[in-house]
């Protein structure tokens, strides 16, 4: 969806996108949304941002959240029932964010794998320390016959070299999903650095709200207005559209 945002007696195109692929609107299920009511607030933001689909991704963790797709699904219906109920029109769907620990092996192994459109698998590994297996885990979730998709590849400090680094994880195989919020800084200097070299390098496949409060809702509605993320949809591929 393109809109025309006048400043200053000119005028350019804002794009906004129209479907989220990385969120934490599952209540009490994770550092996201505490009670339906704060869930209903953000898919309300959400929707009035203009987003016509959500695909929510709960935490799976061995240890802080040890979700499943069980209670996953149980917490999509009852939202889905309250939504239905404040007539909120927008899709949500689920798939989960999954940190790579000791257990990730095992729940690889799970029949009921969280895919992001039974395609994308969405990981994560801690913000600090490269995972000595990192790349063999990669490597796993190929073989399993998921796309290794990984969350906020801008967020990780131990990547020190992004020229090298970055180009590692592509010649992998894995796609990047930055965060919208990291282009205006909201996870500090370094992030917001490393979101730009990846636009400008044309790295970016997948963009996320990665809401889990509403403060971030409206800091994204004020960077979806910057020039800095509007760039990025010249120099990248942006896939969020082939999510419906």
């Amino acid at each position: 969806m393109i809109f025309s945002w006048f400043k200053k007696e000119k005028a350019f195109d804002i794009i906004k996108l129209e479907v989220d692929i990385h969120s934490h609107i599952i209540p009490s299920i994770d550092d996201g949304a505490k009670d339906i009511e704060e869930s209903i607030k953000l898919l309300k933001e959400l929707e009035t941002i203009g987003y016509k689909k959500v695909i929510t991704t709960p935490h799976i963790m061995s240890d802080a959240y040890k979700n499943s797709a069980t209670n996953i699904y149980e917490g999509l219906r009852i939202l889905q029932d309250k939504m239905a109920q404040e007539d909120i029109s927008l899709e949500l769907d689920v798939g989960a964010e999954y940190y790579l620990d000791d257990g990730f092996y095992d729940r690889l192994k799970d029949e009921h794998v969280m895919s992001i459109n039974q395609k994308y698998l969405l990981f994560e590994t801690s913000y600090m320390s490269k995972p000595m297996l990192l790349e063999d885990m990669i490597y796993a979730i190929s073989t399993a016959g998921h796309i290794p998709l990984m969350a906020h590849p801008e967020r990780y400090r131990y990547i020190k070299n992004p020229i090298e680094e970055y180009k590692r994880f592509k010649d992998l195989g894995v796609m990047f999903q930055v965060n919208i919020n990291s282009f205006g800084g909201y996870y500090g200097q370094d992030a917001k650095n490393k979101a730009l070299f990846l636009s400008d390098a044309g790295m970016i496949d997948f963009l996320g709200s990665d809401v889990h409060h509403i403060k971030q809702l409206k800091m994204l509605n004020d960077v979806i207005y910057t020039k800095e993320y509007q760039k990025i949809f010249t120099n990248n591929n942006i896939l969020n559209s082939t999510l419906f």
